[in-house]
C-alpha cells in the first residue's frame, strides 16, 4: 500500500542535495545564479555531471541576488554596459541557506537601515512544501546544465510526498506469551506506520480546519520527524523514537546495515564444509 502524505517532507538521505541545488538557482525564477561567463562556460564543458554540478554549485552560491539584464538605451556608458553578461535574471535578493537537523534555514540580507551601522540579517525557514515550488520552476534544460538526469533524477522528487508502506511479511507481531494465542506485540515498522498515519492525520485535519500556520507547521514537524526516524533512527543530532519501554525503535536502516544487517548476516556467504578461510 501507500500512505499519501497530507504535507510534503525533507527525506534525510537527499537534504544536502537539496540544499546545493537551492543554493545554485534563483528561489523565484529557477535560473541558475552563476553568470554567463568565461568560468561558468567551462564549467558547462565538463563532461562528468558530477563534477559539473559541483564547478556550478561553487560558482552559484556566493551569489546573493539573481543577477537582471543590463538596462539598454543610449547612453554614454554602453561601453561599460557591453561588459556586464546578459544573464537575463530576474533581479531578486537570494538567501544562504544552513541545514539544521531536519530543517533548512535561509538567511536574508537587508540593507543598511538609517541607525543601523550593519545590514540586518532576517531568518526564515524553507519548509518541504517551499523547497518543492522552487525545484518544480527548474526547467530541462536547467537540469541538462546541472548535470542531473530530467527522467531518473528531477530534483522535486527528493521531496517526499507518499511514503510506500511494506507487507506484514516484512513486519509480523510477535507473540508476547510464546503461545501465538495470547496477547500480540508489534513490529517496530508497524509502530512507526501507526505514528506516521496519526501525524498524518493531524495535519490533514488543520488543513480542513482552518488551523492557524503556526500550529500546523509544527504538526508537520512531528510527521517530517516520524518519517525520518522510521527510515534511520540514528541521524545525527535528532532525538531518537523510542517505544512506551524507551527502548529505541529499530528502523530500516538498522536492519540492513552491519554484521548483524540483512545483507551481511542473512544474504551472503554460509559456513559450509571443506572451505577454508581467507583475508581479502
Amino acid at each position: 500500500g501507500v500512505i499519501r502524505l497530507a504535507e510534503p517532507v525533507y527525506h534525510h538521505g537527499f537534504m544536502a542535495k537539496v540544499k546545493k541545488v537551492l543554493e545554485t538557482v534563483c528561489h523565484n525564477c529557477g535560473k541558475i545564479k552563476a553568470l554567463d561567463n568565461e568560468e561558468r562556460r567551462q564549467a558547462y564543458a565538463t563532461k562528468n555531471p558530477k563534477a559539473r554540478f559541483e564547478k556550478i554549485w561553487r560558482l552559484s552560491k556566493p551569489r546573493l541576488i539573481c543577477e537582471p539584464s543590463p538596462p539598454s538605451g543610449d547612453d554614454d556608458g554602453l561601453k561599460e554596459k557591453s561588459k556586464l553578461p546578459d544573464h537575463g535574471g530576474c533581479g531578486n535578493i537570494q538567501p544562504s541557506i544552513r541545514k539544521r537537523g531536519l530543517m533548512l534555514e535561509a538567511h536574508w540580507k537587508k540593507g543598511k537601515g538609517e541607525d543601523d551601522e550593519e545590514a540586518q540579517t532576517e531568518t526564515t525557514r524553507i519548509f518541504a512544501r517551499r523547497a518543492l515550488q522552487i525545484l518544480s520552476l527548474l526547467t530541462d534544460d536547467t537540469l541538462d546544465q546541472l548535470g542531473l538526469n530530467k527522467d531518473y533524477a528531477r530534483p522535486e522528487w527528493f521531496i517526499l510526498q507518499s511514503m510506500p508502506v511494506p507487507p506484514p511479511a516484512v513486519r509480523p507481531s510477535i507473540s508476547v506469551d510464546g503461545t501465538g494465542q495470547g496477547m500480540r506485540s508489534e513490529d517496530d515498522l508497524t509502530f512507526k506506520l501507526t505514528d506516521i498515519v496519526r501525524a498524518n492525520q493531524s495535519v490533514h485535519r488543520c488543513e480542513v480546519d482552518g488551523t492557524p500556520e503556526h500550529i500546523k507547521n509544527q504538526l508537520v514537524e512531528l510527521l517530517e520527524y516520524h518519517v525520518n526516524t522510521y527510515m534511520d533512527n540514528e541521524i545525527a543530532g535528532l532525538e531518537k523514537a523510542t517505544q512506551k519501554s524507551g527502548r529505541a525503535v529499530k528502523g530500516i536502516r538498522a536492519r540492513l546495515k552491519g554484521k548483524e544487517g540483512r545483507l551481511r548476516q542473512n544474504l551472503m556467504g554460509k559456513r559450509v564444509d571443506f572451505s577454508a578461510r581467507t583475508v581479502i
